[in-house]
């Protein structure tokens, strides 16, 4: 493992020509933001943060986060209006946009580089206003901790992430942050520490010291907020892939596993999925990943209850225009009657109550071995493309999330397959007909 470890090392750390292109693209936004904040008497400072500031970014995925600090008295609605127009004033010549975290933020591209003006207000640890205010904490923390070499351990464990496509917090993604990176090589010590700790951690696991009880699979706590759980922001999905891939990398150490390692795609199961494309008005992708997210959550639920059994979904978007959701279902057509369980008989008055709301409309109906009421039922829709048209069609305000609602209204489209799907959301729904990359490291 060492051997590899070492090869991969030689390859994330960034050049020296890199290193000071980077150094000056940072300084010529440094130097173009804090000409702006002087016009503004809330702003009391600027500084690095992120990967950048620490010294862990990665060459090929390196963003440069400056971090503006409000005074504590400003209003939120000062905090939010300031912080966009010293974003917007200053980066004007590098077509700024907004993205939206808890509040709203600035980004840029300079020379393909991106560039975050991120808000923050001047607090103590523990009196936080916004999810940006322990930023600066976690930057002084690192470059604290992080010795020259933990860095570079940094950097080959988010080669490692993003490898096996679990690197990002972004709710799209819902993997390891950079930050999060960090804080794993912090508590263990190297990468090779990261691998051997989590191929063999156990459900419930918690990494750090808290007094607080939480309910995800595992929990990472923040080392400078022990209430925070890190962990909170990571799919059990990524949870599992992650866990997976170390212990395939602990068994047989190789450089693949810092390539990316290509599924392998189920043709035959093409006809199995349900798609539903619809267009919308273009907004911040953080908001409208989270909307399409509880879309695919409550269709699922929707198919499930219809009858039809959904083996795998999600969502995806261009960013720009379009959104699918994908369902892969056990079969598009299922059978046109069904048993429908009743109560067991030794509940007399729920027993009586189904029997007399169900008898006139079943087609038949008998006491099952399993002591309940059995009334054989039949279905209104036994086709999916059918069933999901006209649920969209009558129930788009109790079932789709409100932002979404004006764009299903000015059209959406339900198929099956991939017929009419371009390349790029081909690739992107075949994930659901795939044996993750992951998993081929065991063969």
């Amino acid at each position: 493992m060492k051997q590899i470890i070492s090869k991969v090392s030689r390859t994330v750390i960034p050049s020296r020509v890199i290193e000071k292109s980077k150094n000056n693209i940072a300084e010529l936004a440094f130097k173009l933001v804090k000409k702006e904040i002087k016009k503004f008497p809330e702003v009391t400072g600027l500084e690095f943060g992120g990967s950048f500031a620490k010294g862990t970014w990665l060459s090929k995925d390196a963003d440069i986060d400056i971090f503006i600090r409000f005074k504590k008295s400003t209003s939120e609605e000062k905090f939010e209006k300031i912080s966009k127009k010293i974003g917007f004033e200053s980066l004007k010549e590098y077509s700024p946009y907004v993205r939206y975290s808890e509040h709203p933020y600035v980004e840029a591209k300079i020379r393909n580089t991106k560039i975050n003006i991120v808000p923050f207000y001047n607090v103590k640890i523990g009196q936080w206003k916004s999810a940006a205010d322990r930023s600066p904490f976690h930057t002084k923390f690192m470059k604290k901790s992080l010795t020259s070499k933990m860095r570079n351990e940094v950097r080959i464990l988010k080669t490692f992430l993003k490898s096996n496509k679990i690197y990002g917090a972004e709710i799209a993604k819902q993997g390891f942050s950079g930050y999060v990176s960090e804080v794993l090589v912090i508590r263990f010590g190297s990468f090779e520490n990261v691998i051997e700790s989590i191929s063999k951690i156990e459900e419930n696991q918690i990494i750090g010291k808290t007094s607080k009880k939480f309910k995800t699979s595992i929990v990472i706590i923040d080392p400078i907020d022990n209430n925070r759980n890190l962990a909170a922001a990571i799919s059990d999905e990524s949870l599992g892939k992650f866990i997976l891939a170390s212990l395939a990398f602990k068994e047989k150490p190789a450089l693949k596993f810092f390539n990316n390692k290509k599924s392998i795609i189920s043709k035959k199961h093409w006809e199995n999925l349900l798609v539903i494309k619809f267009n919308f008005k273009i907004r911040s992708p953080d908001i409208i990943w989270g909307q399409i997210k509880r879309a695919t959550s409550s269709l699922f639920t929707q198919l499930e209850l219809g009858g039809f059994n959904v083996l795998r979904s999600k969502p995806y978007t261009d960013q720009q225009k379009e959104v699918y959701l994908f369902f892969l279902l056990e079969s598009v057509k299922i059978p046109k009657i069904y048993p429908k369980n009743g109560p067991e008989f030794f509940r007399v008055n729920s027993s009586k109550s189904f029997i007399s709301k169900n008898l006139l409309k079943t087609e038949l109906m008998w006491i099952g071995d399993n002591r309940k009421i059995i009334s054989l039922e039949k279905r209104k829709h036994t086709e999916a493309i059918k069933f999901m048209t006209e649920f969209l069609k009558k129930n788009l305000r109790t079932y789709i999330p409100k932002g979404l609602q004006n764009d299903f209204k000015r059209g959406f489209k339900v198929s099956v397959g991939h017929k009419n799907l371009s390349k790029s959301i081909k690739e992107a729904a075949s994930e659901l007909i795939s044996t993750d990359g992951i998993l081929l490291h065991f063969n």
